[in-house]
């Protein structure tokens, strides 16, 4: 079996997570490559020690890869594992860092045979996007989701864990209609309730010069999300449009039932409630005894 040490991988896309990815394994790996449309983020890449040597051209940057990682939206790993498959040596790695796993996989199962496929979802990321904001710290302490095919090998599926732990990260084994089906709900989610409590901050009070100096922590860190990449966003929901549309039939219920107890000022049920719902949270995050103002 090949070890991380001894491989060249490629990474194709540059941007916050595909360049952090690579400021982390460069050094861990015999060669790391970047590939982008363009020459700016290969220059910062470089700049910054985070690529030994990049390109343009993606033939020429994946032809003598061990390992090719895709790093770009969705549905762009969808079209690009097609266009880059011919030109990959035989046996070589291909995974994807894309958030949604059951479209990538079925696209994956049509790659040819010489092609060993893994699909891929590192937990993890900022508000922030592109090379400038990359940090090869980004994937320390997080889970990084792996979901092989029937034909990846156990060889390749241990690659791809190496590859995880080398970054710092917590390698899981899912499904990936599984993987999709709990991401809806704690990540894709959050992301449009964020949007949505932007929107409505904006419709209520941004008028008022007071707002923007009363705002506090709570604000702050719940709307954090709408400041995601919106292209790569529209990629995930779109590509995992069924589950999220799933979480937010069951988010509307919830809020439909806090609305009703507030319209009715029934201060014991709501006390039960909301008490049931802040010992779920501190169950969820047995450190975090903090309550933010």
């Amino acid at each position: 079996m090949k070890q991380l040490s001894d491989v060249q991988v490629t990474i194709v896309g540059l941007g916050l997570m595909g360049g952090s990815l690579a400021g982390a394994l460069r050094g861990k790996c015999r060669r790391v490559v970047g590939v982008t449309r363009r020459t700016e983020p290969i220059d910062i890449a470089l700049g910054r020690g985070f690529i030994d040597w990049g390109t343009t051209d993606m033939a020429e940057g994946v032809h003598e890869a061990d390992v090719v990682i895709l790093a770009t939206p969705v549905r762009v790993i969808l079209r690009q594992m097609h266009e880059i498959a011919p030109f990959l040596p035989e046996g070589c790695l291909l995974m994807d860092l894309g958030s949604t796993k059951g479209r990538v996989v079925t696209e994956m199962e049509q790659l040819p045979n010489h092609v060993q496929p893994l699909g891929g979802h590192p937990m993890c990321g900022k508000e922030k996007s592109g090379i400038e904001a990359a940090d090869p710290a980004l994937y320390r302490g997080c889970t990084f989701i792996l979901s092989p095919l029937k034909r990846t090998s156990q060889e390749a599926l241990a690659l791809g864990r190496a590859l995880a732990e080398a970054v710092g990260a917590n390698p899981l084994v899912i499904e990936p209609e599984r993987q999709d089906y709990i991401v809806a709900a704690v990540s894709h989610l959050p992301y449009l309730l964020a949007c949505a409590l932007v929107a409505t901050a904006d419709a209520t009070v941004s008028a008022d010069p007071a707002a923007w100096e009363v705002v506090a922590t709570g604000y702050r860190s719940t709307s954090r999300l709408a400041g995601s990449d919106v292209t790569m966003m529209i990629d995930i929901l779109l590509t995992n449009r069924e589950e999220v549309l799933k979480a937010l039939d069951t988010y509307q219920a919830r809020l439909r039932e806090l609305i009703r107890l507030l319209e009715t000022a029934d201060e014991e049920k709501m006390q039960a409630v909301l008490g049931v719902i802040r010992e779920t949270r501190r169950k969820m995050y047995p450190a975090s005894q903090q309550v933010i103002e």
